[in-house]
Parts: C-alpha cells; sequence; structure tokens
C-alpha cells in the first residue's frame, strides 16, 4: 500500500484516521474564491501512474459516487461539470481538485480515490469542504467630509 502525501498548507488540517490509506481533510474557503482540495500519491516511475476519480460523498467499497472527475493517470477522461478541474501536473501523482468559483453548495464530503492495481489496494481519502460566505469587516467605514466657505 501507498502512504498518503497529506502537505501542511494554509487552510487544510490533516486529520490522519487509523487506517494506513484513509484520511479526513477539512479544507475551508470562501464563495467566490477558486478551493483546492489536495490530494497525492506516490509516482516513482511511469509504471505507478493510475487511474483516479474525484466524487461526492464519503469513498465507497470502489470507484466513486456521484463521480465528478475522472482520469486514466496521464488525462483527464471524464468531467462532468467545468467547475472541478485538475490543474496539479497528475503525472507525479498531483490529483488535487480545483473548485472554481466556490459556492456554498459545493459544501460537503469529497472522495478522492486512486486505484491501485489488486484486492483492496486503492487509495481513498475523505475530505470535508466549508465553503463560507466572505465575512464581512464589522469596522465601521471612515467618512471624510470638506467644507467648503465662499
Amino acid at each position: 500500500r501507498l502512504p498518503l502525501v497529506c502537505p501542511v498548507l494554509n487552510n487544510y488540517v490533516c486529520l490522519l484516521s487509523t487506517g494506513p490509506t484513509v484520511s479526513e481533510l477539512v479544507v475551508k474557503g470562501e464563495v467566490g474564491q477558486n478551493v483546492t482540495v489536495p490530494c497525492f500519491y506516490s509516482v516513482k516511475s511511469t509504471y505507478d501512474i493510475t487511474s483516479m476519480c474525484w466524487g461526492r460523498g464519503s469513498c465507497p467499497s470502489s470507484k466513486c459516487y456521484q463521480p465528478i472527475i475522472w482520469t486514466d493517470g496521464w488525462k483527464v477522461t471524464a468531467q462532468y461539470d467545468s467547475r472541478y478541474t485538475l490543474k496539479g501536473n497528475l503525472l507525479v501523482g498531483d490529483v488535487s481538485l480545483t473548485i472554481m468559483n466556490a459556492k456554498e453548495a459545493d459544501s460537503g464530503t469529497y472522495c478522492c480515490r486512486v486505484e491501485i492495481p489488486g484486492w483492496f489496494n486503492d487509495q481513498t481519502s475523505n475530505h470535508e469542504v466549508v465553503i463560507e460566505k466572505a465575512r464581512i469587516s464589522t469596522a465601521s467605514p471612515h467618512t471624510y467630509t470638506s467644507e467648503h466657505t465662499s
């Protein structure tokens, strides 16, 4: 089994569970932002490049429920919504999902499944995405006035 690489970046909180290939991640973003949900797998040679999918909901026992994106390892082979893209370099195992122009409705659980050959070898990770409305500043606005005398 390949270990899940879980980088610690701004706005990412990694919580590893007891299973060697399952993790739970929380990613926060704001409405209107592009939000990237990280997912990586180890690629030491071209033989390691493999298919993967992103789906909504927790990872099932195989494949992805409510699929968003599929790759064959080399390129995206199915994309169900143009707001969901893979901007990383697939050939080095960067299969991070970018949600363009995020909406509150994008909040929820996402599954990243990397299909590793063999029985029950897939690398799976569940990611909790939280999209919030942009914070409105509570500071009172400054008002500048000028007096004119004639």
